[in-house]
């Protein structure tokens, strides 16, 4: 018995206590006599089996382990003791957490930062952390499983060998470019060497997850462990088991030379090898591998995110100047990029997303298990379609059977393309699409949960719906409306029971866009908001809840920034120069191109609702523009003319439509101001910024959190910027209130700075979010 658990039960006499305890504060317990090896701290516990030292992962009261200060300063401990220990041949890195190995570092150990010198020193301290491991004589075996992410890759990386559970929730993957960082411990220079520079970039530019049989293909991984079948325990359990033991026969066979250790040698003999030393070491043609990355980021960017061109240039560094240059480069690179706007905004922005995945409302009292849906067009099928692939039991009604036919093919298009990407297997996709039932009546609406309505934008359909709806199902049934724009006060007015009538509203395509907006009025329950966002987080939303008025939130503050758009197309700017300005600060699609996509029909119909209510705010332009293009079909790109005309495969080409533009002539307006690019920017975002203002002013929204993350995620808001709110803070109040005074002077009183800007403006130390 270990003199741990011979001190849990009482068995040593006083003075090893004593002297146990004194060991166990140092950071050690073992006998007196020198016993096993068996170490247990507050996230990394080790106990000796045989002659392997099993290092356990496992922060307490979290689903992930993370890197933070803590626990890799226990990581580094219980590594130096597995070392000095005589008892130890070898080591295995594992996780408890059954989905986690490591999920990255602890983003706040970065915010609390202040300096470069202080970032640099948390880089240089996980680089000699990850070195000591690859240093180290006693074989270290990395057991994978789950998430392995950032620096839990780079964990991985300074072992030895790698073994990897071939499961769909296990990935490896180097996240942090979507941070604005860059990987700090080690990874830009270990990779390269491991894969060859091409893959290298590929993983940390894009930041995408690899999974564990295209890791192993990949190099990352050395050894696939396949999972187990069912049997007496459960069947997570009994493979994180297996993993152990696969990993300890692994090690100790490292150990003792009964296994060797792979060959990380490249040779000419083969097209791989060939390959790999061609681009990563042979100069002229990694010289075009670097350009060609350096090109595909700047047609992404626009160059207005400095991590990725950071990665290449410190990738290069390493390779070219040796690991030591290398090294250094990407300490100095991490703590620049970790003090940069860029970064600070997307950080600001994960912590968002985090807080916008939990329920605030508290789990519900009844859960949804059955859904039904309303409508079968795109929006009602892509609710359909995450609705499905969450285990909901889902009814998909439409009016006509022709409509039926067409929201059926696209959900099982949508799942039949998971399928060709190995994401499922056809036997898994099957299984899903039977719990949908298409029908075009109300049968088995009497055991629906919630029922979401996804049908035409006009408030007496809406009420006939709901009307029939409440007809049909049990009591304690939800009615959600997805409309964009119209008040769900006035959607519940002839509801009998309007404290289970709420707003969801999703965003187009609903199976790729993030975010769930859900409305609720001054009468929905908590207990519906709770339901409501309960679906929303299952569907794997990030959910945002505002309160009703007209428009909401995301709709409210795009409208007066459209209205710009129409403004300065009025004034003859063009719509290739208003996509080319807009995109140029940052947003990943142009003005008039998501007019298009939107629909300018749907742009006609929410600006009249809306100018109703808000009046001179949304003016500044001229409605009937939109009015006589609706009037000549252009309708945008799902009628193949809107600004643009569409041609060619899925009308992937576009000119712009002469006679669009013949019906702004018809509007033509003079130019007041100028048409410089950073004056037409700031025409647009003051618009969209100061009615963002206006919303958290009126309680729309509740913090500016939701206000950035339902602007980035939901309408394109510039990331690199973090939100409207983030924005002001660092473009200043006071500035951006000058800049809106002197546009209400030249263009109009549409330019009315918001009362709770006007403040901010007063006093330079009130800012939207404290860090």
């Amino acid at each position: 018995m270990s003199a741990y658990l011979m001190l849990r039960k009482g068995l040593l006499p006083a003075a090893a206590r004593v002297s146990t305890l004194q060991q166990r504060l140092l950071g050690t317990t073992s006998s007196e006599h020198g016993g096993p090896l068996h170490l247990v701290k507050k996230h990394v516990q080790c106990e000796l089996k045989g002659d392997v030292a099993v290092v356990r992962l496992n922060s307490p009261g979290s689903k992930v382990n993370v890197l933070s200060e803590e626990f890799s300063k226990e990581l580094i401990e219980v590594m130096n003791e597995v070392i000095a220990s005589p008892h130890a041949k070898s080591a295995v890195l594992i996780s408890g957490k059954p989905d986690c190995f490591i999920a990255g570092a602890d983003i706040s150990w970065l915010d609390s930062a202040s300096s470069i010198d202080q970032l640099k020193s948390i880089s240089t301290s996980g680089q000699a952390m990850i070195q000591k491991l690859q240093d180290s004589a006693k074989p270290v075996v990395a057991a994978i499983n789950g998430s392995c992410l950032g620096g839990g890759l780079e964990v991985a990386l300074g072992c030895h060998y790698r073994l990897a559970m071939k499961d769909p929730k296990t990935f490896v993957g180097l996240p942090e470019v979507l941070l604005g960082l860059l990987p700090g411990a080690g990874g830009t220079q270990r990779l390269p060497k491991l894969i060859g520079l091409p893959e290298a970039l590929d993983i940390a530019l894009t930041g995408k997850n690899v999974k564990a049989d295209k890791a192993k293909k990949l190099g990352l991984v050395d050894q696939l462990v396949e999972p187990l079948g069912p049997g007496i325990k459960p069947v997570q359990e009994r493979n994180m088991e297996y993993l152990e033991e696969v990993a300890i026969r692994t090690a100790s066979g490292l150990a003792s030379g009964a296994v060797l250790l792979p060959s990380r040698e490249y040779k000419w003999t083969n097209l791989r090898g060939i390959k790999f030393h061609l681009t990563t070491h042979q100069k002229y043609v990694r010289e075009y591998v670097l350009k060609q990355a350096r090109g595909m980021v700047m047609k992404q960017t626009n160059g207005l995110y400095p991590a990725p061109l950071k990665i290449i240039e410190v990738m290069k560094k390493g390779i070219e100047e040796g690991p030591v240059a290398g090294y250094e480069a990407e300490a100095g690179g991490f703590a620049e990029l970790g003090m940069s706007s860029e970064s600070k905004a997307l950080r600001s922005l994960f912590f968002g997303q985090t807080e916008c995945k939990k329920n605030r409302f508290g789990k519900p009292a009844k859960p949804v298990k059955n859904l039904a849906v309303l409508g079968a067009g795109l929006m009602g099928a892509g609710i359909v379609q995450v609705s499905l692939q969450k285990d909901y039991n889902v009814i998909m009604k439409d009016a006509k059977q022709d409509g039926l036919s067409r929201g059926y093919q696209q959900v099982y298009k949508g799942f039949n393309d998971r399928v060709k990407k190995r994401a499922m297997t056809s036997f898994e996709r099957d299984k899903v699409i039977s719990k949908l039932s298409p029908q075009l009546d109300y049968e088995g609406f009497n055991s629906a949960d919630m029922v979401i309505e996804a049908v035409f934008e006009d408030l007496k359909v809406k009420h006939k719906v709901l009307q029939e709806v409440e007809a049909v199902v049990p009591e304690h049934c939800i009615f959600a409306s997805n409309t964009s724009a119209l008040p769900i006060t006035q959607i519940a007015s002839v509801s009998k029971r309007p404290t289970q009538v709420v707003g969801m509203h999703y965003f187009s395509p609903v199976e790729k866009m993030p975010l769930l907006e859900i409305i609720t009025t001054a009468q929905t329950s908590k207990e519906t908001a709770a339901a409501a966002v309960d679906v929303g987080l299952k569907q794997g939303k990030t959910v945002i809840v505002v309160r009703d008025g007209p428009g909401f939130y995301t709709t409210r503050i795009l409208a007066p920034m459209l209205s710009e758009c129409i403004r300065l197309l009025q004034e003859g700017l063009g719509p290739q120069n208003l996509d080319k300005y807009s995109k140029a600060f940052g947003f990943p699609v142009g003005m008039a191109t998501l007019a298009d996509e939107v629909g300018i029909d749907v742009a006609y119909h929410v600006a009249m609702d809306l100018s109703k209510t808000f009046g001179a705010r949304l003016g500044g332009s001229d409605v009937n523009v939109l009015r006589d293009m609706v009037s000549s079909g252009f309708l945008g790109r799902k009628s193949g003319k809107g600004c643009y005309v569409y041609s060619g495969s899925k009308g992937k080409d576009k000119s712009v439509n002469k006679d669009a533009e013949a019906i702004l002539q018809n509007y033509r307006i003079p130019v007041k101001g100028s048409h410089d690019i950073e004056e037409v920017q700031m025409r647009l975002v003051a618009r969209f910024v100061n009615e963002a203002i206006l919303c958290l002013q009126e309680g729309v929204l509740s913090t500016p959190v939701d206000g950035d993350i339902g602007a980035v995620f939901g309408l394109g808001f510039p990331p690199f910027r973090g939100g409207p709110f983030r924005f002001v803070d660092s473009y200043g109040a006071s500035n951006l209130l000058s800049r809106i005074l002197r546009y209400r002077e030249v263009y109009g009183n549409h330019f009315e700075p918001a009362p709770l800007l006007q403040d901010y403006a007063k006093d330079p130390s009130k800012k939207f979010h404290s860090k």
